[in-house]
């Protein structure tokens, strides 16, 4: 095992004791410590990995990045790595992700806040990414900030580089609509992530709407499909 910064680089045997060949497409994978404690999990793509024939292992490294570490101290010595092994029958808990600056700017009630309503959301469907709005209202510069939270069903980690968003009041009337790029900005597996959206005064399309209801969303497609 390797730290290079924030990242763990794992190099290992991959061990076929079976007389047939076997060949890998998805693996979660678990770095533990010498009590079985998890210090790092993720799921690889295995589609580089040739078939192993049987009675047979092949040399392969992994890397864990900063966003799959569970424990922040990782020991050099005593830490071996797992398959993960799920439970197909048991339903995994949806749980809220924070960015690093969100972290430090919200306080522990707020967060309390977002974690209850992350858990008492309808459940998505498995595969499911979708938007919900929480938070709309106009600063000082007449801009609409909106606070989106972004929902995924996967059992992977997905990435969003850029979001068309449109919103509408509570009479079904296009408040203001345009499209965002953003920067390394990745939902874990099955969590929901918020995030702030500001549309400028230039994208306002209906002066004085009504946001004691509103809705926020992609236009159809625009949003990863698994």
């Amino acid at each position: 095992m390797i730290e290079d910064e924030d990242d763990i680089i794992v190099e290992t045997f991959l061990r076929n004791t079976l007389a047939k060949s076997v060949r890998f497409e998805e693996v979660d994978l678990l770095l533990l410590d010498a009590e079985g404690q998890v210090l790092a999990k993720k799921r690889f793509e295995l589609d580089e990995v040739s078939e192993i024939p049987g009675l047979s292992c092949m040399p392969w490294r992994f890397l864990f990045g900063k966003e799959d570490r569970v424990a922040v101290d990782i020991p050099a010595e005593g830490w071996k790595i797992a398959f993960e092994l799920k439970n197909k029958t048991e339903e995994q808990e949806h749980l809220l992700d924070l960015d690093e600056t969100w972290e430090k700017e919200l306080s522990s009630l707020q967060k309390e806040n977002l974690q209850n309503l992350v858990a008492t959301l309808p459940k998505l469907s498995p595969g499911e990414i979708n938007l919900m709005g929480i938070e709309a209202k106009f600063n000082e510069d007449d801009a609409l900030a909106v606070v989106i939270l972004v929902r995924n069903g996967n059992e992977k980690n997905i990435k969003l580089e850029t979001i068309p968003l449109v919103v509408e009041d509570a009479q079904g009337d296009v408040v203001c609509e345009g499209g965002f790029n953003l920067s390394n900005f990745e939902v874990k597996a099955n969590t929901s992530k918020p995030w702030t959206f500001i549309f400028p005064s230039s994208l306002i399309q209906k002066q004085e709407p009504d946001l004691s209801r509103w809705k926020a969303y992609a236009p159809a497609a625009s949003l990863p499909q698994t």
